[in-house]
């Protein structure tokens, strides 16, 4: 193994990386329907067309247009259900501060989206359409489309029509008919929705910026990693390899996330193929990244050659966590278009968190146990190093705690995805915290001349799985052991003639 060997494949990912960055060019999100049914909401038939974030044009001459542009909106019902024309079909597109304008209610009672007949009563709106009214801060908003169906008419189509966005804001989109006659009825075709900058929803935008930047920590990173690798490889703990893979994985991972945001800001769709590796990869890092922690505080490679018995639990448990960790993270990333925070069932949510949970609680068990054998041991060495680590973990687990908390308020009090523009900022830490306890990891157990001072050394007195009942503290030498006659040592010598008394008791410490 050779050090050009190393620079070799850092120099091609940044090839490869920097081809990506500077080709893609810049062109929205593309919302697809495919005979998408409506359902009942209230007394409103709905189907909800997108949500994103999107900014205002800068007018600063570098920025293009931000629109949102209905290309093809054909809605249709069977043959049938035909035989009668319809109430309109309304496209409807507000601002999330004019939510407010759409519905009403008679009287303060329960809030409506259709006209009721007692609004018609008092001449607020029509019978049969959706109430809505102007915004008061955003004049000309919310925007509203209609057709209706003719007699025997089995389709209709909305004009294609483009919707400049002049205000930064959360924008949606609801398809909404009142009509109970009209059942069975269905949309296709697609709207596009562009920010000034590209097809990125707003919420996303900044993270193709950030995991742009983590690939480049990440390449710094390794190029230290590396380097100290070839230096000495010959002083290589197995621990060091390990390493060696969950950096190489982050590589990969940060570098796919790029790609993907980076592909689905030129074309408005998700690409499936790299979002879906990208998620790959980082489920396999975070696996691995889990049981390489859970088998360092357990000592292996330093204290101790293998995890005995527990190999298969250790590995039983790291295959649970990747299987539910990827199938949560396909749910909640591949072909997620519209600008909503992660609404992941329950259902795959709760496996994650208690798998993680149990891996917290194991490691630190594991940690405690391996840091009072090193110190009952004096292995000042690596006791000195995995108090470090400890600290490393222990401010990391508050941390993530913290952290939690505040994504729990975040977005208890965000019901209308209001504060979209810092919800990038949730998953982004994530990355920034796990990256610098990886550097932390990656400064404790470098590759270097004197990495073998912290391996396990196949000494008995490093074993933990010895019986610990032996005294741990050798007594202070006695002036009458050299003159010890051997008339007195005699009674004590087994058949082989080793003795059993005090003398043996040295020899095992």
């Amino acid at each position: 193994m050779s050090m050009p060997w190393f620079f070799e494949s850092i120099a091609a990912f940044l090839v490869v990386f920097l081809f990506f960055a500077f080709s893609l060019s810049v062109e929205g999100s593309v919302h697809r329907y495919s005979d998408v049914k409506f359902v009942s909401k209230g007394n409103a038939f709905v189907v909800h067309g997108g949500s994103e974030g999107i900014y205002a044009p800068t007018h600063n001459g570098n920025g293009s247009d931000a629109y949102i542009r209905f290309e093809k909106i054909t809605f249709k019902r069977p043959k049938e259900l035909s035989n009668f024309s319809s109430l309109p079909i309304h496209a409807v597109i507000f601002e999330v501060d004019d939510r407010e304008t759409i519905g009403g209610s008679a009287y303060g009672g329960q809030r409506a989206v259709c006209c009721t007949a007692d609004l018609a009563k008092l001449g607020v709106c029509k019978q049969g359409e959706i109430i809505h009214r102007q915004s008061t801060k955003n004049p000309g908003w919310p925007q509203v489309f209609g057709l209706s169906f003719g007699v025997d008419d089995q389709s209709s189509t909305l004009k294609s029509k483009t919707i400049q966005i002049t205000k930064t804001g959360m924008y949606n989109l609801y398809f909404i008919h009142c009509d109970a006659n009209l059942k069975e009825l269905v949309v296709e075709g697609k709207s596009v929705w562009k920010n000034p900058s590209g097809y990125l929803p707003g919420r996303m935008a900044p993270l193709m910026n950030f995991f742009g930047f983590m690939a480049l920590v990440f390449v710094i990173l390794g190029v230290f990693w590396f380097s100290q690798y070839a230096r000495f490889w010959k002083e290589v703990l197995p621990l060091q390899n390990c390493i060696t893979l969950v950096i190489t994985l982050g590589m990969f991972e940060v570098a796919l996330w790029y790609f993907d945001y980076a592909e689905f800001n030129e074309t408005g769709v998700r690409p499936t193929g790299t979002t879906f590796w990208a998620v790959t990869f980082g489920t396999v890092k975070r696996t691995v990244s889990r049981v390489i922690i859970l088998m360092v505080c357990m000592g292996y490679g330093v204290v101790r050659p293998t995890l005995g018995g527990l190999t298969s639990k250790v590995a039983m448990l790291g295959g649970t966590f990747f299987l539910a960790s990827e199938v949560l993270e396909l749910v909640e990333n591949v072909g997620a278009i519209s600008d909503l925070s992660g609404k992941a069932r329950l259902f795959f949510v709760l496996p994650v968190a208690f798998l993680d949970a149990f891996f917290i609680l194991w490691i630190f068990t594991s940690l405690s146990s391996t840091l009072n054998k090193l110190q009952a041991r004096r292995m000042l060495g690596k006791l000195d190093i995995y108090r470090k680590f400890t600290n490393a973990l222990a401010v990391t687990v508050i941390v993530s705690v913290g952290w939690i908390c505040y994504e729990l308020s975040f977005k208890s009090s965000d019901v209308y995805n209001e504060q979209w523009q810092n919800a990038w900022i949730i998953p982004a830490f994530w990355q920034v915290l796990s990256f610098s306890l990886l550097c932390v990891i990656c400064a404790l157990w470098a590759p270097s001349q004197n990495s073998m001072r912290y391996a396990y050394s196949g000494d008995p007195s490093e074993e933990f799985d010895r019986d610990d009942t032996l005294t741990l503290i050798k007594p202070s030498p006695m002036p009458s052991k050299d003159v010890w006659s051997p008339a007195e040592v005699r009674p004590v010598q087994s058949g082989n003639g080793e003795s059993n008394g005090d003398t043996e008791e040295d020899k095992t410490e």
